[in-house]
């Protein structure tokens, strides 16, 4: 019996060309973009789920907040890590790593007597045991128990490779790698790539054993780990909860451990720490922790993505049902005849399901036949690491279920109402054309579809504009022409970086050069809680640094709006501060602040100047308070100013050349500063270009339903067209008279788009401290565009009625 639905299924797609491609196209394109959004949720949900005890698993992170507001920050004080280990009862793993970027490796196999050496390698860490026990990783060679001792090293399989390419495991263990010619480190084991398991934020190659840094009293001193006074992200915390243990009891702990190492110096300079335990499922997803080492991914544009897919579901079903409706008088006779030889309606009802999972299949391969082409045109939407294969069997679950909710969606209501005519009515062509009793729900269908895409043209052009407003702004400093590149880590000699910094100042085509922490723009952080008292007040203030010489500020053209600055020195000896700070302690004018004096670690350090403000960060975070002084041992960044035309890619060739004749083991990697600022609001772009593309599919399906509703109707009204143009009217008073009802379905959907795109936008646009206003302008434009869109789709099928010959639709009466 099912073979024989799905035979006149596929005759009646056959006879009906048009309108079944029509079907096919608006389905598939939604089950497509649905297909695409499924693999790239369902992959950024994934992250580190394969771990057997990660509901046990949590990050120590810390809250901060004083006299100048409040932060969060993935990591901890040094100390926290030793004391939590001793002193945290109910938990039964602990462990820490600190990132470590050396700026060379070289490596020494046993019986070689040449090193081998390499480039700079990122993603390694120092870490304890627990590290290997925490994340059940699969050894090729060696256990946990190889990074135990001092001076030992885990690689993993992919790192072993690239160091040792067509050696062995077992050759491999008791090799030597030697770091930044200073810490050597015997490879004492080998691991199995992590993310071979499952999608992971572990993504580190190297781990040297913890050890080796707490028994080298250098070490400590350089990463501040015996430092209560400051954390830093780069060295994290995670702990295994013991069964019965309670994440509210652990909190409570970890308050009581605060309290007792650093609740003295909270009191004291009114500012406080909060640790709190953050759950391993929520390290992938939350902004304001951060992950290891890589973006996050944003919930709420995971979510946004998954309520578009449901849209686009929903507005083909729509589509069809409308489509469906319009064939009605098509089918009419079709249905009377086979009542009147003896189907009942629940064959009916199963003939038309039929016909609509015949359609739903086919979109569905269709689908999958386009997949990879998909997943390639909208890589911008990928998550970094993102992959899939055929072979996934949840991608084929995924598609069935999909095809049987979008069949039973589409099918049931056209089924039901089709398979209720009365046999006697249809075949005397009688009540068909006049059945407006089900009108209200084609419309209602409609108005729905106009409602979602003119909430996203809205969208569309709200989020293009603020973009826009974020690149185009003013940031207080000069970004065009400016290049920058980082001076090895490694490098303690200031005389070499004064040797290359002249090297490029004499280069013919440099305006400017400067050595310095970093750019204006660079997107890291630098903080420190600086004391300022002056009898009445005692402000103990969280400020940014920027350390650099002294054509820092001239050569990002920020201006001084008060005192001079700093005097040229290679320790902390006078600061430039700007506004923000200037405020932040109590100061109107610049010239009070002047000469006034903070307090660094108990040494008195004088206000020499005022800046202006300048966005050191993107649009969605406040100007903060930041002082700049002169340091050339901080200053491992150099900046060039290059002019606005000329011969760039020779300057930068001889940058090169005189980069490599002082690092001559380094690679000389430069970034341009616009593109870095382009760059940093890459979240932003990519959610403007899925709202476009959302918006352009909406507007295509909802054409399609409107050109559905179109038809139904012209075919309802065939007889009163013929009349009226019998009586006189002409084409552009039955095109209006066709027109208007539509129009109307249009206007209302604008009057509900409009208070919930206004919501939606306002709420996404208080997530940017500077942000553009909503304009009134901006609703009425989107819907005229809609409203012409809308006129063009109904027009085609309008005027062409109104041009048909009345005498042939007449006599067809």
């Amino acid at each position: 019996m099912f073979k024989n639905y799905l035979l006149v299924a596929a005759r009646n797609l056959q006879r009906h060309k048009i309108l079944s491609a029509i079907h096919v196209l608006g389905l598939a394109i939604s089950i497509s973009a649905s297909l695409v959004i499924f693999l790239i949720v369902r992959y950024s949900y994934g992250f580190d789920r394969f771990e057997p005890d990660a509901g046990r698993l949590y990050r120590v992170v810390s809250d901060y907040s004083s006299q100048n507001g409040s932060g969060h920050t993935r990591g901890t004080q040094a100390p926290m890590s030793e004391v939590v280990q001793k002193e945290l009862a109910g938990t039964d793993l602990v462990t820490v790593f600190r990132y470590y970027s050396p700026n060379k490796q070289s490596i020494q196999l046993p019986g070689e007597k040449k090193p081998a050496k390499f480039p700079a390698q990122r993603k390694i860490i120092f870490t304890n045991p627990a590290y290997f026990q925490m994340l059940h990783f699969t050894w090729l060679a060696g256990s946990p128990e190889a990074i135990q001792q001092p001076g030992r090293v885990v690689l993993d399989e992919t790192r072993a490779q690239l160091y040792f390419p067509g050696k062995s495991y077992d050759q491999v263990v008791g090799s030597s790698i030697v770091y930044d010619d200073s810490i050597t480190a015997q490879v004492s084991g080998i691991v199995r790539d992590l993310d071979k398991q499952g999608s992971t934020d572990f993504s580190f190659h190297e781990f040297i054993s913890l050890a080796t840094l707490l028994d080298n009293q250098g070490l400590r001193r350089h990463f501040f780990w015996d430092d209560w006074g400051g954390t830093t992200s780069d060295q994290q915390l995670f702990v295994r909860l013991s069964k019965g243990s309670t994440r509210d009891a652990i909190n409570a702990r970890l308050h009581y451990l605060g309290e007792k190492y650093i609740g003295d110096d909270e009191r004291k300079y009114h500012y406080s720490w909060k640790f709190l335990l953050q759950p391993l499922s929520d390290v992938h997803f939350n902004k304001d922790y951060g992950i290891l080492d890589s973006p996050v991914s944003d919930k709420n544009m995971l979510n946004g993505m998954m309520a578009i897919a449901v849209f686009l579901l929903a507005l083909a079903c729509i589509n069809f049902i409308n489509l469906t409706t319009a064939q009605a008088t098509v089918r009419a006779r079709e249905i009377g005849i086979r009542k009147t030889m003896g189907s009942s309606r629940l064959q009916l009802v199963s003939q038309f399901l039929s016909e609509t999972f015949l359609v739903t299949s086919v979109s569905a391969v269709l689908s999958l036949l386009l997949l990879r082409w998909l997943v390639k045109a909208f890589s911008d939407y990928m998550p970094q690491g993102f992959h899939f294969t055929f072979t996934d069997p949840s991608l084929f679950l995924f598609v069935a279920l999909l095809v049987v909710a979008v069949t039973l969606l589409s099918g049931t209501y056209p089924a039901l109402v089709l398979s209720s005519w009365n046999a006697a009515v249809v075949m005397k062509n009688q009540g068909v054309s006049s059945n407006t009793r089900k009108a209200w729900m084609r419309k209602t269908l409609t108005v729905s579809q106009f409602v979602i895409a003119q909430f996203f043209i809205m969208g569309t052009l709200v989020v293009s504009k603020q973009i826009r407003y974020m690149l185009d702004s003013d940031l207080g400093f000069r970004k065009e022409a400016v290049l920058s590149f980082s001076i090895p880590g490694g490098d303690t000699s200031v005389s070499r970086r004064l040797a290359l910094l002249n090297e490029v100042k004499q280069l013919p085509a440099v305006e400017m050069a400067s050595l310095a922490s970093d750019v204006t723009n660079s997107g890291g952080w630098w903080h420190k809680e600086i004391n300022y008292k002056d009898g009445k007040k005692d402000l103990q203030i969280p400020v940014e640094l920027k350390a650099g010489d002294v054509n820092f500020l001239k050569l990002f053209h920020i201006p001084l709006i008060a005192g001079r600055e700093p005097l040229p020195s290679d320790t902390v000896i006078d600061i430039v501060i700007n506004e923000t700070y200037m405020h932040a302690l109590g100061f109107q004018k610049p010239e009070d602040a002047i000469g006034k004096v903070t307090l660094w670690d108990g040494k008195r350090v004088p206000i020499a100047g005022v800046m202006k403000n300048f966005y050191a960060h993107s649009l969605d975070h406040a100007i903060e308070p930041m002082a700049f002084f002169h340091s050339l041992s901080d200053s491992r960044t150099m900046i060039v100013a290059l002019p606005p035309r000329g011969r760039w890619k020779e300057t930068i060739d001889r940058m090169g050349t005189a980069f490599k004749s002082l690092y001559p083991d380094d690679t000389f990697d430069y970034n341009f500063l616009d593109d870095s600022i382009n760059n940093s609001y890459g979240e932003e772009k990519r959610i403007e270009r899925l709202i476009a593309w959302s918006a352009g599919l909406t507007i295509f399906i909802s054409c399609l339903g409107l050109l559905g509703l179109v038809m139904y109707t012209t075919n309802q009204r065939t007889r009163e067209i013929g009349i009226r143009k019998v009586l006189g009217a002409s084409i552009r008073q039955i095109v209006s008279l066709l027109s208007r009802d539509f129009m109307a379905l249009v206007g209302l959907a604008f009057v509900i788009a409009t208070p919930l795109a206004w919501w939606a936008n306002h709420a996404w646009l208080q997530h940017y401290a500077y942000r553009i206003a909503l304009s009134w302008w901006l609703f009425p434009l989107c819907g005229l565009a809609m409203t012409l869109i809308a006129l063009l789709t109904i027009s085609y099928q309008t005027i062409r009625a109104a041009a048909a010959n009345p005498v042939d639709n007449l006599r067809t009466e």
